[in-house]
């Protein structure tokens, strides 16, 4: 018997869990607050044990036939990033990460609140799969010591064989890159990099370094528990698994929900009450993400091969509905200005080129002018130039905006706007708004 069998005698009690029946991830009411270890136990079984030699090596395996993803946006295969960091030539250290710096999502911060022993649960194993003593999970403010009195829960158990440490991160969108996070551990400054060497091979303090996100460390922590097989129940043959929205917006229930990836986005709105007035745009995926007309996206799987068809991704995991009765236009200059002062300042792409695209959006949107061939040109001066990939997201974002508000635009280049200008529905901190 192997120990991926020997996982599944200890659950005894998560029969609905393991039979693949929703929600994997959350406990059934959000307002219960956070599972303490013993309910959680309860509802989960605890970690199979034994990390070294064939073990480690046929974990990993058995998460590279489960074919899971990250759920930050990027979508790297898991088990990919765990062989890496396991080979390298020094003790590596894993970053769970928690910091969710995209200001129109909460998915990472509900799953913390409701079932923080599930992320410390995939911290600790991927910590024990790569060789590492030590795994720092670094969390939205709002959430740190919801983890950090489940941190203090486990050690007072003696449940881990690896050091736990909770920390908060930085209150910035670029915060929650990689090789950002990295950086603000070891130095409280969060700036990305997209240089070598690679932080697989040197992260934090020269040392090997995986970053995951939490959602995907909860999955991980599951696949140990139940194997392959029962992680590719759920989602498509190309992209199984479930994972976390946030839908926000025009609908009647705003919040998180676990979807099948591969849901049509027209029922993901429907699991949030579906919309509340008729809706004009959806941003796909986050800042980073897709603007796209409702009619064409609605029949679309939430997956990236399905997105695939309008440029999109599901990204970070957000939906936002817009109304038809509102600007997208002014949406859209809103969140590229907030991007463009999110802006590390480490390079000229992105402090000149992101503040030019704002400002030119800006302008549009206020009727004051637009000359569409200079936006382009900084668009693609912008694209692709970077000391990071920040450019690059926002480019993507402006570029599909121009696509799905083209009439709007041309009413705007005649001097008028049908559309009504609230606050915002996109959020972005005070120190983004322009």
């Amino acid at each position: 018997m192997n120990t991926l069998d020997s996982g599944q005698r200890l659950v005894r009690g998560a029969a609905d869990v393991q039979a693949g029946r929703f929600p994997r991830l959350l406990p059934e009411r959000f307002g219960a607050g956070p599972a303490g270890l013993e309910d959680h136990v309860a509802r989960y079984g605890r970690l199979p044990r034994g990390w070294d030699g064939y073990w480690r090596e046929e974990l990993i395996a058995e998460v590279g036939r489960a074919g899971l993803t990250g759920r930050g946006g990027a979508g790297f295969p898991t088990a990919r990033k765990l062989a890496a960091v396991a080979a390298g030539r020094d003790v590596p250290v894993v970053i769970a990460n928690g910091t969710e710096g995209e200001p129109a999502s909460a998915k990472d911060k509900v799953l913390l609140a409701c079932a923080p022993h599930l992320v410390l649960d995939g911290a600790v194993l991927a910590a024990g799969m790569v060789g590492a003593r030590q795994a720092i999970v670094v969390a939205h403010d709002a959430v740190r010591e919801v983890v950090h009195g489940a941190a203090a829960e486990r050690r007072r158990a003696r449940l881990d064989q690896v050091k736990v440490k909770v920390m908060t991160g930085a209150d910035r969108f670029v915060g929650g890159e990689a090789s950002a996070l990295v950086n603000w551990v070891a130095n409280g400054v969060p700036l990305p990099t997209a240089t070598p060497p690679r932080i697989f091979e040197s992260g934090l303090h020269g040392r090997p370094t995986l970053v995951q996100n939490v959602e995907t460390l909860a999955h991980l922590a599951l696949i140990a528990r139940w194997g392959a097989r029962w992680f590719r129940s759920l989602g498509t043959p190309a992209e199984p698994g479930s994972m976390l929205v946030t839908v926000v917006g025009a609908v009647r229930q705003p919040g998180v929900r676990e979807v099948e990836i591969g849901t049509p986005v027209g029922d993901v709105l429907g699991l949030a009450g579906g919309p509340a007035a008729p809706l004009g745009a959806l941003l796909i995926g986050g800042y980073f993400g897709t603007w796209a007309d409702p009619a064409v996206a609605g029949p679309l799987p939430l997956s990236a091969e399905g997105l695939s068809a309008i440029g999109g991704s599901p990204g970070a995991g957000l939906v936002a509905a817009l109304p038809a009765d509102v600007c997208g236009l002014a949406e859209t200059a809103r969140v590229a200005r907030y991007l463009a002062d999110e802006s590390a300042g480490q390079c000229g792409p992105c402090v000149f080129g992101l503040g030019s695209i704002a400002g030119a959006l800006a302008d549009l949107a206020t009727g004051r002018s637009y000359e569409p061939a200079r936006l382009r040109r900084w668009m693609a001066q912008a694209e692709g130039r970077g000391a990071c990939h920040h450019p690059d997201g926002a480019v993507r974002m402006v570029r599909s905006a121009l696509a799905v508000f083209g009439e709007e635009i041309d009413r705007h280049a005649q001097g008028w706007c049908c559309g009504r200008r609230p606050p915002g529905v996109l959020p972005v901190p005070l120190r983004g708004t322009p």
